[in-house]
């Protein structure tokens, strides 16, 4: 046997025991476990019947081969969907599936849509470069995922946390109810309400991207960089926040 033979045996045996040490990891301390050892028993049992001429043993055992295969699917299918959904997770294999690429974003627009519509306020805080821990320490942890509904139930009185800002970092809604500062220009239009003097306060002081949507008419607006953007369209939002977070994340990965 050559050297290149010897080398495809290694690396044979050694996807085998990935193979192998991965299904373990998945099954450890669950039910299936028990499951993964009886199947293993009776492929250890096949081995045996075969080496030792067991025919009528080894003639049960082979038909039984493609009900091995059914079998487990059917009872590591939980396990099997979360194998194959935690390779999404490895950046090899994200180059090559696109995800949706909106993320939090479409979450947050579809919120806002939604309170604009039925006439409530809110306040959302999308932290950037600059940490806004100080801010977060105002409000109540919060910790879960951005979703439209979890931002809607927010800011639908009377619930206690609808008055104050929510501040997200990321992927997740950290805290909500917090306090921001009051912009004191005093040539801002006195038709501004604490919410859009808030945003903008925010907005003066950090690089934090803040948007309001307005209870007495119904508009969505956002605060960056020290400005104020007003009477903004679902789309026009949407297209903001993508060119602020998506278009220069496109730009780093291509270069």
């Amino acid at each position: 046997m050559n050297r290149f033979g010897i080398l495809l045996d290694i690396l044979d045996v050694s996807l085998v025991a990935l193979l192998f040490y991965r299904v373990l990891l998945l099954v450890r301390g669950t039910r299936a476990a028990q499951m993964f050892i009886g199947l293993a028993l009776l492929m250890i049992g096949s081995i045996a019947a075969s080496i030792l001429q067991l025919d009528a043993l080894n003639w049960i055992l082979s038909n039984l081969k493609t009900v091995w295969v059914i079998a487990f699917v059917i009872l590591f299918q939980p396990e099997l969907r979360r194998a194959l959904a935690s390779l999404g997770q490895y950046r090899v294999f994200r180059n090559f599936v696109r995800t949706d690429a909106q993320g939090p974003i479409g979450e947050i627009v579809t919120a806002c849509t939604r309170l604009a519509e039925q006439g409530h306020g809110a306040l959302i805080v999308i932290e950037r470069e600059a940490e806004l821990r100080t801010y977060e320490e105002t409000g109540t942890g919060i910790d879960s995922r951005v979703t439209a509904e979890l931002l809607e139930t927010i800011f639908t009185p009377p619930t206690p946390l609808h008055d104050g800002a929510v501040l997200v970092r990321g992927n997740v809604l950290v805290a909500a109810g917090c306090i921001l500062p009051l912009a004191t220009d005093p040539r801002l239009a006195a038709t501004l309400g604490t919410r859009h003097r808030a945003a903008l306060g925010l907005a003066e002081e950090t690089d934090a991207v803040v948007i309001v949507v307005s209870e007495e008419t119904h508009t969505i607006s956002l605060a960056i960089d020290g400005k104020l953007r007003l009477r903004l369209d679902p789309l026009a939002l949407r297209s903001e926040l993508a060119s602020i977070f998506l278009l220069p994340t496109a730009r780093k990965q291509a270069a």
